[in-house]
């Protein structure tokens, strides 16, 4: 850290979104001082998640544009701005885009990490205080924030609620993906479902969620894991994180369907299941693959704007339970650092789901390789060009 920044606008390179649809352009940005309760942070990694090619590709509705995104990044923090206690400059940090202030009614209640504090200005790609941190250099045009956190940026400044300190022995270019998948599907299985020994469990979709959810169970001792995915090559990693089964819906035999599958495969049905495929139709089949009378399906991919989840209601008068979760429940300030601790006693398994890495020059390749199987998770090193 150099002291002859605190204060000071920082002139670093930032892959901008300049509109829906279009590829990120790589250029000079100026990112001024943190104000108060807020905290520049230079972003040494970052992951590139489904969220983000979400929001890039036009169909989110709270997609505003020019912005910076990226929401799964670690980093060191550069300076802080006046009444920030929770950090200080140097410290090793993960950027959070779920909040967590541990005032507001919601995080008081004790019975959701979903905090009120930052929420709507978030939305709107604004700092607490309603403006942007960010321009662009050459322009002058304002740039817009993303999710609390736009870690596609080499720095960034984000509000003092939404970044956590973590042992700074923990690899950053590995801890950048518990800020959103790792700990999304992990969470989701250990807080969320809390899944016990011996449960069935079945996930819908083998992505970087998804085998995290299988990873949660399996620590568990969840019973059968059975991992529901159209690409077989998914097969090889549901096993690799602890899946039992892995069943394909599209190789089914002619009049079964998925539902039919897993209920004849839990005896039953299944005490957990775990959307994470954003699908709704989808969703209705891992609700009605669950076990009557106890069986609960949980959410956790997002699905395109305007859609909607239907089910016949007797699948609940008979005792089924839909859930949802947003980063799988995990109060992102009192939480993560124990996930850095257990991931660094090897306890909980991150380096695994990185199959690419990318300079930030990389980055518009980074989100093509998402869209192919043989990628779970890709890495973007901010400073190596």
């Amino acid at each position: 850290m150099s002291e002859s920044t605190v204060g000071k606008t920082i002139t670093c390179k930032a892959a901008i979104a300049w509109e829906a649809g279009k590829p990120l352009s790589i250029e000079e940005i100026e990112v001024l001082p943190p104000r108060a309760h807020e905290v520049r942070i230079k972003v040494t990694n970052t992951g590139v998640c489904h969220t983000d090619a979400y929001t890039l590709s036009g169909v989110d509705p709270e997609g505003a544009f020019p912005a910076i995104l990226g929401h799964e990044g670690a980093g060191i923090v550069e300076s802080v701005g006046e009444g920030v206690t929770s950090v200080k400059p140097g410290d090793s940090v993960i950027a959070l885009y779920t909040a967590e202030c541990k005032e507001c009614k919601f995080c008081k209640s004790g019975k959701t990490n979903l905090c009120g504090s930052v929420r709507a200005t978030q939305g709107k790609g604004v700092m607490p205080d309603g403006t942007v941190r960010f321009k662009h250099k050459e322009s002058g045009k304002e740039l817009l924030h993303f999710m609390g956190c736009s870690t596609f940026s080499q720095y960034t400044v984000v509000a003092d609620v939404s970044v956590v300190a973590v042992n700074p022995e923990a690899p950053k270019d590995r801890t950048c993906l518990l800020g959103c998948g790792v700990t999304t599907g992990y969470g989701a299985a250990v807080i969320t479902a809390n899944v016990q020994e011996g449960d069935n469990v079945a996930v819908f979709g083998a992505g970087a969620v998804g085998l995290s959810v299988v990873q949660g169970a399996a620590q568990r001792k969840a019973n059968k894991i059975i991992v529901v995915d159209i690409n077989d090559s998914k097969k090889e990693w549901a096993e690799k994180f602890g899946a039992t089964d892995f069943v394909n819906p599209t190789k089914l035999p002619e009049g079964q369907s998925i539902v039919d599958k897993l209920v004849e495969m839990t005896d039953g049905g299944l005490e957990f299941t775990f959307d994470c495929t954003g699908n709704v139709t989808v969703m209705r089949q891992a609700l009605e693959a669950c076990h009557k009378g106890w069986g609960q399906s949980i959410i956790i991919g997002v699905a395109a704007a305007g859609k909607e989840i239907s089910t016949r209601p007797f699948q609940l008068v008979t005792g089924r339970v839909w859930k949802g979760s947003a980063f799988g429940g995990v109060k992102g300030r009192t939480q993560l650092p124990g996930f850095v601790e257990d991931y660094l006693q090897g306890k909980l398994k991150v380096d695994e789901f990185i199959t690419h890495r990318h300079p930030l020059s990389g980055i518009n390749t980074a989100f093509e390789d998402m869209h192919k199987g043989d990628c779970i998770r890709a890495v973007v090193n901010l400073f190596d060009n």
